[in-house]
């Protein structure tokens, strides 16, 4: 070979091996991310935890082929346990107190998952009950969620075909809500294949209340219900079997995500996750934990948690503690993400524990709080919110407490509960005042439902639960609505009500005001709108009926910026009694 020939072949080599380098870069992509959380849905509540009148086949085989951790821990009801998956940090830290009515916002300094992830290049999405605040800069959108379809409250009142919200603006559900976000869901997947993507979904049931359609409820309205369980006597049969029916749709779901990704053969890049929220909303078989959602005993807290990696993550079964702190962490770590922002996360990665086993994991506390009520764990003990210490290895269901433990073993989980106290529950202002943000510079609509505001004179909310009530029994013009907001941007709003009322009401005045700022309108249309969907409530609920709320435009009022609240009036009834309010929409026109 000439010297020629030689530089030639070894420049064509060097482009050949240059080539395959750039194509085997271009081919490494982050892993998609589908976080998928149900609401109130037990640890008892999935076949492959050990309940046999269940079937869960498609979670069950999540599990089976993924990795079950049989001690994650989540918190004792919703907001505070969507605040800790969203951030990576204890809830106290972020302001979560309430479920409702201002106390479930996310503060605004919090950074989320979203947040992150987006500044890592990855398209993202959240679908479903989000519950850590409803108006702008606190709503999904505007915490880094690009794409959000569902509703922002806390429970809903209607699951057949219900007023949701995408991307901020009113829209009507279309079918049976878990279906219609799950479709939602793989609509997004489907167009962002090419991307790496992070789909939060959010489900709402089995939370109350108990609508079931009729093709998963036939299954189970005469199935025989074990009455042998720790709880037997506090159960009531029908909300049990409507809750396992609701989880069966869950799973019915759960593997059409599945297959969505398969089918696009995505599967292998996607890291899906299952867990939910709390522990069950009623006293069904439950493994034999003590208590229920609300609780910070094992059976409020402790939760399913599936995580499937397709030929990355072998089978097992993690026996070691972990909490919602540490989903974000786990991540971040599993797909090459780094945090761009000063918020330190209190969870720590599981990534060790997924893809292999360490030679060292340290034991560690983990923390459960609701109202006030602290309980700690390691790896053997529990210290509940009594300071009962309880030897988890050998009496998981809490039926003994130590009577005398020695001080080697109760000092340093006592210290550990009370610092705990002291330097992260500290954090939390119980007593702050809820005032709501509306004309947020980079969001069009705010909307302030009824759960936010504050009824005068003989108006009552339809339920004590304020999450998706309505305002009825306006009866004079001395009765009035308001909501105490901060108004942001100065400016042009438009103002609509969603309404029902009576025939006798048409020809009555509405009007808005804030400060010498006033808009009012007519009653033009009667819309007496009965609940809707009773028919599918298998067993008795609290919360609130929904009904079918009309829109009226009131009109454009200027709204001045600051501190001022909107004040809802009656200029005059016709007939005995005035609209029923749902909802109040703002939207910027200039």
């Amino acid at each position: 070979m000439t010297k020629s020939s030689t530089c030639i072949f070894y420049l064509i080599a060097g482009l050949l091996l240059f080539q395959s380098c750039k194509t085997d870069t271009k081919e490494i992509r982050k892993p998609n991310i589908v976080l998928i959380v149900s609401d109130d849905q037990g640890w008892g509540d999935l076949g492959i935890n050990g309940n046999p009148q269940v079937q869960t086949p498609n979670i069950d085989k999540l599990a089976l082929n993924g990795v079950q951790f049989s001690r994650f821990y989540v918190n004792s009801v919703c907001s505070p346990t969507r605040a800790e998956i969203l951030t990576g940090r204890y809830h106290p830290r972020g302001g979560v107190y309430s479920t409702s009515r201002g106390g479930e916002r996310l503060d605004l300094d919090e950074k989320t998952i979203a947040e992150i992830f987006q500044a890592g290049g990855y398209k993202t999405a959240a679908f479903g009950k989000w519950h850590n605040g409803s108006q702008p800069p606190y709503h999904p959108n505007n915490r880094g969620f690009e794409e959000y379809y569902g509703f922002a409250s806390g429970h809903w009142g209607n699951y057949f075909s219900p007023m949701l919200e995408h991307n901020g603006e009113v829209t009507q559900g279309k079918g049976f809500i878990i279906d219609d976000l799950t479709d939602h869901a793989m609509d997004f997947i489907v167009e962002n294949s090419n991307d790496p993507f992070l789909v939060y979904l959010a489900y709402n049931t089995p939370h109350s209340p108990m609508q079931v359609p009729d093709v998963w409820w036939d299954k189970y309205k005469d199935a025989p219900i074990d009455s042998t369980h720790r709880y037997a006597d506090k159960e009531k049969i029908d909300k049990t079997r409507a809750a396992y029916a609701l989880c069966e749709n869950l799973d019915w779901n759960v593997g059409r995500v599945v297959d969505k990704l398969d089918s696009l053969k995505l599967l292998e890049n996607t890291i899906v996750i299952y867990l939910s929220d709390n522990g069950p909303n009623g006293w069904r078989w439950n493994d034999g934990l003590k208590g229920i959602k609300g609780s910070t005993d094992e059976g409020g807290v402790r939760s399913p948690f599936i995580v499937y990696w397709k030929e990355q993550l072998k089978p097992k079964i993690i026996s070691q503690i972990a909490s919602t702190i540490d989903i974000l962490p786990s991540l971040m770590d599993l797909a090459g993400i780094i945090n761009p922002f000063d918020n330190s996360l209190d969870g720590m990665s599981l990534k060790p524990l997924l893809t292999g086993a360490p030679e060292e994991w340290k034991d560690r506390y983990v923390y459960s709080h609701w109202s006030g009520n602290v309980s700690i764990r390691n790896q053997q003990y529990m210290l509940d919110k009594d300071n009962q210490l309880f030897d988890l290895s050998a009496d998981p269901g809490q039926f003994h407490p130590i009577e005398q433990p020695s001080e080697a073993i109760l000092a340093p989980i006592a210290r550990a509960k009370e610092d705990w106290i002291n330097s992260v529950l500290s954090e939390l202002d119980r007593n702050r005042q809820e005032i709501f943000p509306v004309g947020y510079k980079d969001s069009k609509f705010t909307l302030l439902p009824a759960r936010d505001g504050i009824p005068h004179g003989g108006i009552e909310r339809s339920s004590i639960h304020p999450n998706s009530s309505f305002f009825t029994n306006w009866t004079s013009t001395t009765d009035s609505l308001t909501w105490d907001t901060d108004i942001l941007t100065s400016g042009k709003y438009k103002a609509t009500v969603y309404y029902t009322c009576k025939d006798s009401a048409v020809g009555s005045i509405l009007q808005l005001r804030q400060g010498d700022n006033e808009v009012s309108t007519s009653i033009k249309v009667s819309h007496d709108s009965d609940f809707l969907n009773v028919d599918y409530d298998r067993s008795p609920r609290d919360e609130s009926y929904e009904k079918d709320y009309m829109p009226l435009e009131i009109g454009i009022i200027q709204l001045d910026k600051g501190h001022h609240p909107i004040i809802m009036k009656a200029g005059e009834i016709k007939g005995s009694e005035f609209i029923e309010v749902r909802l109040l929409v703002l939207e910027r026109v200039n």
